[in-house]
């Protein structure tokens, strides 16, 4: 029988690595996520000079931070239906009893409230789970399921590694920054240019990236963080590419559609 591995020991081992001084334990996982940004680069990218952005650029960049900067709060109606529509489209066919239910376990979260750890993760990392489970949820069940693929006894918990994934975009793409310096960062602001929801399109794209290192790895739960750093490295290496101007060019964007 497989083993989801509890979520506290996941979004620890990743955050010991990569945030300075953040203080981890029940009830305070990733509480520091949106609003305490670290000033070091994730990554290999180094940090270059930007470039003048346009007008639409600008725009969507601020629309995007904007959305980081919103905290999840259970108290919203319309988070509380974002969550239930999570719910619906992970399991279409079983009633979920209530906003806290141990039914939640089930997706990989870590207890029966699955708001806590939203409240690390802030909004923006429902609305990234939300949008790949409605924009491709076939891909999204295959993950959430663990459909593919030899897995391990102790798997990584869906939900939380989801938030992981946000988490990780932030930070390579240098989105705390005013303007983005990395080179990812400024080769993503290119694709955001050509398409609004590119954030969201990169966060399927890295999910899948991440479970297609965890197979290629034969990885265990005490590899998770190896995990993140080799795929984080391959999506670096995509977005630098030449002829890339768009989430869909990206080679690994494939993998949503195996």
């Amino acid at each position: 029988m497989r083993h989801i591995l509890h979520g506290n020991l996941l979004i620890k081992t990743y955050w010991m690595a990569t945030a300075a001084n953040v203080v981890i334990g029940p009830g305070s996982l990733l509480g520091v996520f949106l609003y305490r940004c670290s000033g070091k680069r994730q990554g290999n990218g180094e940090k270059v000079v930007v470039s003048n952005l346009s007008p639409l650029q600008e725009e969507r960049l601020r629309k995007l931070q904007l959305r980081l900067q919103v905290p999840f709060d259970g108290s919203r109606l319309d988070h509380q239906e974002a969550l239930k529509g999570l719910w619906k489209a992970a399991f279409p066919d079983i009633e979920l009893r209530g906003l806290k239910s141990e039914q939640w376990k089930d997706m990989g979260w870590q207890g029966s409230d699955p708001s806590t750890d939203f409240r690390g993760g802030g909004f923006v990392s429902l609305e990234n789970l939300l949008f790949f489970a409605q924009k491709f949820p076939k891909s999204f069940h295959r993950l959430l399921f663990k459909q593919e693929g030899k897995r391990a006894t102790w798997e990584y918990p869906f939900a939380v590694a989801g938030i992981n994934v946000s988490f990780m975009l932030i930070q390579m793409l240098d989105l705390c920054s005013e303007k983005p310096r990395s080179s990812s960062g400024i080769n993503f602001l290119k694709m955001l240019a050509e398409d609004e929801m590119a954030f969201d399109l990169l966060y399927c794209v890295a999910f899948e990236m991440i479970d297609a290192q965890w197979l290629a790895m034969h990885a265990s739960y005490m590899e998770f963080n190896e995990v993140l750093k080799a795929a984080q490295a391959q999506l670096e290496r995509e977005l630098s590419l030449e002829d890339i101007n768009q989430i869909q060019d990206l080679p690994a964007y494939n993998l949503l559609y195996q």
